[in-house]
Order: C-alpha cells, then sequence, then structure tokens
C-alpha cells in the first residue's frame, strides 16, 4: 500500500509533536511520500493539477495537522478546495481517489476530558471533523478511524516518542478499514462452514 502524508503545521519548527511524527514517517520502512505543505507552497499558491497527479500515486491519504481554534489550518483547507474541484473529481479524479482511504493525524493543545460532551469544550474531535468525514464519504473514499494526540503542549519527551512511533503503526495498520476487516471475517467464516447469515 502506497501511503501520502500531508503535513499543514504553519508553524512546524515551534512544535515538538509535528516534528517528531515527521522523523518516525521519514525513518520507517514502509512506504510513505511525505509532503508538507507549508514548505511546498509558502505563498499559498498551490498548484493543483500536481497536487491531484501525487494524489493518484498512492492507496492512502493521511492529514497531519494540529487543531486550531477547531478545525484545521488555513493552507490545508485552501488545499482541500484548490485540489478537490468538482470537475476533477467527477472527471478523471473521481477514479483517482475513489475507494482510497482518508486517516486524520492531529495534535491536539488540550486534554481528552475537555473535548467531551461536558467538558470544557463540549464537542469530540470527531464531531469537529464530521465535515472532513462528509468529504470523504462525497467523493468515494473510506475514512479511517483518526490518530489523536491530546495535551501536545505539555507532554513529556517520553509520551511524544511513544506517540510517534504509535502513530506511524496505527497509519500503516491495514487493519484500519472496516470493508478490509469485515470482508476478512467473512471469507474465515465461509472457510470455516460457520457463515450462518
Amino acid at each position: 500500500m502506497r501511503t501520502l502524508v500531508v503535513v499543514a503545521h504553519p508553524h512546524i519548527e515551534r512544535s515538538r509533536v509535528n516534528q517528531r511524527w515527521l522523523a518516525e514517517l521519514r525513518g520507517t520502512p514502509h512506504p510513505i511520500t511525505v509532503h508538507e505543505l507549508y514548505k511546498a507552497y509558502p505563498d499559498f499558491s498551490i498548484d493543483a493539477e500536481k497536487e491531484q497527479s501525487l494524489l493518484a500515486q498512492h492507496d492512502r491519504f493521511g492529514l497531519q495537522f494540529p487543531i486550531q481554534w477547531y478545525s484545521m489550518p488555513a493552507l490545508l483547507k485552501m488545499w482541500l478546495d484548490d485540489v478537490f474541484t468538482t470537475t476533477w473529481l467527477f472527471g478523471d479524479g473521481g477514479r483517482a481517489v475513489a475507494g482510497k482511504e482518508l486517516l486524520l493525524a492531529m495534535s491536539i493543545g488540550g486534554h481528552e476530558a475537555s473535548y467531551q460532551s461536558g467538558g470544557l469544550i463540549g464537542y469530540t474531535i470527531s464531531e469537529l471533523v464530521r465535515p472532513l468525514q462528509v468529504f470523504a464519504n462525497q467523493i468515494g473514499m473510506t475514512f479511517l478511524p483518526h490518530y489523536k494526540f491530546y495535551n501536545a503542549n505539555k507532554a513529556s519527551e517520553d509520551e511524544i516518542d511513544h506517540s510517534a512511533v504509535s502513530y506511524v503503526e496505527h497509519l500503516t495498520s491495514p487493519d484500519l478499514n472496516p470493508i478490509v476487516v469485515r470482508k476478512r471475517i467473512l471469507d474465515e467464516m465461509k472457510r470455516n462452514g460457520s457463515a450462518s447469515l
């Protein structure tokens, strides 16, 4: 499986978590392409055709970003708007991304307890990123379980190191796709003669 990770952090040089995640991504033996948006497009002038070509070459897409004001950084939103155009999606692009997988990897400054009903924020991360889930569903992609790292601002180096290893394990797991897991379970049931649905 060819994986593309689009990293969108406007100040990555100041982010202990996202820098460490990048190092782990670059050091893994898995076939992962790392694409840093803020380095590629410091002037916010996105080459949509180049990005579309890059997407077409991969099977799983990861979007790595910090949660900022309960959403994604500005350049990532612009990238989604500029690259995933209606014309492209309902032409060749639709075939280029339909059936592929989308995963979010997010660093979050606050505590996990804040991001729940009754917490300080009052909404879960899953609720805050629901527009990205709808986006994936509408263009025929499989939205995978996301990776979240809370308390990023105050995390120890050991916690950050552990999160980086866990992140890459999560990103590269073949068992993230519920369709694949369901098919494997059904195949095993058939082989064992216990499929009585």
